[in-house]
C-alpha cells in the first residue's frame, strides 16, 4: 500500500500515454497524521472552553491559538507535499498532485475562508456556549473543511493503485486518519454520544425509571453505534480489516468522550475498550471484507451487540454514584438489558448490508 517514493515523484504508468498521479511515502502520510492530531486536539480544547469557561466574550484565546497554528502547520505541510504542482506561476497543475492530496488543498482554503467567517460571527453574534456550538453555520464549515484535511491519508491509501494491502502497519496512517476524522463526527454529534455517560447514569437508564429518559438513551446508544461501527465496515469495504483498528478507533473516541466530561466517566471508557479488543477478536476470527459478505454482516452484528455487552458490564463492575429516588439499587428490566445489544446488532447489521449489497446472481457470477 505505502511508497517509499517520495511526494514529488511520478511513477511510469503500466501502459498508456500518461503518467499516473504521485503517491505519497508512508512517512509523509504518518507526518500528515501527526499534525492532523494537533489540529484535532485544539478543536477539542477550542469546543471545552466554549462549554467550561464562563464570560468567554472575544475570538483571540489560548484554545483558539493552538487550533488555528494547528490548523497553519497541517497547511504548511500539505503545500510542501503539493509544491510539484504548484510550480509556474499558473493555475496549479492538478494531475501533478499526490493521490488523495488535491481534495485537501482546496479544503485548507475552504477552511481559511471559514475561520475568517467564524471571526466575523463571533463579533457580531458574541461566542457561542454549550450546544449552540454544534450548530453555528462557520463552525459546521470548519468541521467539513478539517474532516477532509484530517482524512488525507485515509483517501491517499485508499485511491492508490497498488496490491491490497494487509496487516496493521501498513494501513496505520490510514486508520489513524480516519480516526481523527472520526472524532470530528462524535464531537459534532455530542447531544447523541452515550458514551459520556457516567456508570451511574447507565444502570438508571437500565431500570427504565423514567421512559423519557431511557428513551434517551437508548436513541443516543443508536447513534453512537453507527459512528463506532461505520469507519470499521468503511475500512472492510477496501481492505481486510486489521487487526487493532477497533482498538485504536474505540480509544480515541473514548477518550473524547471522557475529555468532554472532565474525565468523570473513565470507567465507562474503560469498558469502551474492553468491547474494541473484543472486537479486534472478531476480525482476527473472521477477517472481515466486502469481498465476503456473510463475513463481513456477522462481524458487523456481533461487533455492535458485544461493544454494548462491555459496556453495560463496565457499568455495573464500576458502580457509581446514582442519582436514584427509589428504594436499594436500581435494577435493570430484562427487555433492555438483553435486547438493547440485538437492537445494536440489527444496526450493525443493516450497515454492513449497505456496505457490502448482495449482487444479482448474474453479476456475482461474472
Amino acid at each position: 500500500m505505502v511508497s517509499t517514493d517520495t511526494a514529488s515523484e511520478v511513477q511510469a504508468a503500466p501502459s498508456g500515454p500518461e503518467p499516473v498521479r504521485p503517491i505519497t511515502s508512508y512517512r509523509t502520510d504518518l507526518v500528515m497524521v501527526v499534525l492532523g492530531l494537533w489540529f484535532t486536539v485544539g478543536l477539542m480544547l477550542d469546543a471545552w472552553a466554549h462549554n467550561n469557561v464562563p464570560g468567554l466574550e472575544t475570538f483571540f484565546t489560548p484554545w483558539h491559538a493552538v487550533f488555528y497554528w494547528g490548523f497553519l502547520v497541517t497547511g504548511g505541510w500539505i503545500a510542501w507535499t503539493v509544491r510539484p504542482a504548484l510550480r509556474g506561476g499558473g493555475l496549479p497543475n492538478w494531475r501533478a498532485m499526490p493521490v488523495g492530496y488535491a481534495s485537501a488543498s482546496v479544503a485548507v482554503l475552504a477552511f481559511a475562508v471559514f475561520g475568517f467567517g467564524d471571526f466575523t460571527w463571533h463579533e457580531v453574534f458574541g461566542i457561542e456556549q454549550n450546544i449552540d456550538i454544534l450548530f453555528s453555520p462557520t463552525h459546521l464549515g470548519l468541521v467539513v473543511s478539517m474532516f477532509v484535511i484530517v482524512t488525507t491519508p485515509l483517501r491517499a491509501a485508499w485511491l492508490q493503485d497498488r496490491p491490497v494491502a494487509t496487516g496493521l502497519r501498513p494501513l496505520l496512517p490510514a486508520i489513524l486518519s480516519l480516526a481523527l476524522g472520526s472524532i470530528l463526527i462524535l464531537l459534532f454529534l455530542q447531544y447523541g454520544n452515550v458514551i459520556t455517560f457516567g456508570a451511574g447514569s447507565v444502570q438508571v437508564a437500565l431500570s427504565n425509571p423514567d421512559e423519557g429518559f431511557t428513551g434517551r438513551f437508548v436513541t443516543m446508544l443508536a447513534l453512537t453505534t453507527v459512528v463506532l461501527l461505520a469507519p470499521l465496515l468503511l475500512i472492510a469495504k477496501r481492505w481486510t480489516v486489521p487487526v487493532g483498528t477497533a482498538t485504536i478507533l474505540y480509544g480515541f473516541l473514548g477518550l473524547l468522550s471522557t475529555a468532554v466530561t472532565g474525565f468523570n466517566n473513565v470507567e465507562m471508557v474503560a469498558g469502551l475498550v474492553v468491547g474494541g479488543i473484543g472486537v479486534d477478536l472478531l476480525a482476527w476470527w473472521l477477517r472481515p471484507s466486502a469481498a465476503a459478505p456473510r463475513r463481513l454482516r456477522v462481524f458487523a452484528a456481533l461487533a455492535a451487540g458485544w461493544t454494548w455487552i462491555a459496556f453495560f458490564g463496565a457499568a455495573y463492575a464500576a458502580g457509581g454514584s446514582i442519582n436514584w429516588v427509589g428504594k436499594g439499587d436500581p435494577v435493570p428490566t430484562p427487555e433492555l438489558l438483553t435486547g438493547i445489544p440485538v437492537v445494536a446488532a440489527l444496526v450493525g447489521l443493516l450497515l454492513a448490508v449497505l456496505v457490502a449489497p448482495t449482487m444479482p446472481a448474474g453479476r456475482a457470477a461474472e
